[in-house]
């Protein structure tokens, strides 16, 4: 046990005391997630994050995150920062397809809500991978957020459109190396599961620039897990995906 002192003066001890208590989960090897006066959780920022992994890896819209944190764009976090995650978007409990125009309502009701702001298109959406689809995509049990495609470990992994790469690590358990690219405010694209990255965080790509190499899971299984996310939330790359050709 450490010996307790007081200072009128500074009152360090306290501080010292409240500092360690609270730093005891991260020690511990937990998820650095914590729960502070009220029941707000917060994520404490390590080494390799970004504010797209955090919003990644709790199905949260990264604009609504920034938001609710104060962080402008480019959006710039430290390490030892926290983030709080109450707050921000949570995800629709069921997928949809992609939104399709629609005409102008004929309502002549005076009152009426303002329509929601269009989802931003992407102009064209190609295969990361040519190979089959082993493991589809689903919300139910199991619960698959993107879908599997059979690959050769070191096959070539292609950016699906045209963006910016914003996080490419390590740090989100279960996709491995992970890049995720952002081709506008309103859709993202994730390919996990990697041999080895071949981009960097901040690298602009366009859609066929090759941006990692398929790698293997833990059950000796050689795929890339691939993921598209509108608004936060994942949604079938099927849906937007070409055709393939058999």
């Amino acid at each position: 046990m450490p010996k307790r002192t007081w200072n009128k003066k500074t009152g360090r001890a306290g501080l010292t005391l409240l500092l360690v208590v609270f730093l005891i989960p991260g020690c511990a090897g937990l998820p650095p997630i914590y729960t502070v006066a009220g029941g707000t959780g917060t994520y404490l920022v390590r080494k390799g994050d970004s504010l797209y992994s955090i919003a990644f890896r709790y199905g949260l819209d990264y604009k609504s995150l920034a938001r609710i944190n104060g962080v402008r764009p480019p959006y710039t976090i430290y390490v030892g920062q926290l983030i709080r995650l109450r707050g921000s978007a949570k995800l629709p409990e069921k997928d949809s397809a992609p939104v399709a125009s629609l005409p102008p309502s004929r309502s002549t009701s005076k009152v009426s809500k303002a329509p929601a702001p269009p989802v931003a298109p992407v102009s064209s959406w190609r295969w990361p991978l040519k190979g089959k689809v082993i493991n589809p995509f689903s919300l139910a049990q199991p619960v698959n957020k993107g879908i599997d495609i059979a690959g050769d470990i070191g096959d070539t992994v292609s950016a699906a459109a045209d963006g910016v790469v914003v996080y490419a690590g390590g740090n989100l358990r279960g996709y491995g190396q992970l890049v995720i690219v952002k081709h506008n405010d309103s859709f993202l694209s994730a390919y996990g599961n990697n041999e080895k990255m071949l981009v960097k965080e901040g690298e602009k790509v366009k859609a066929g620039k090759s941006i990692a190499r398929v790698g293997k899971t833990a059950a000796n299984v050689e795929m890339l897990h691939f993921e598209i996310r509108r608004e936060g939330k994942p949604v079938d790359p099927l849906k937007y995906l070409p055709r393939q050709q058999p």
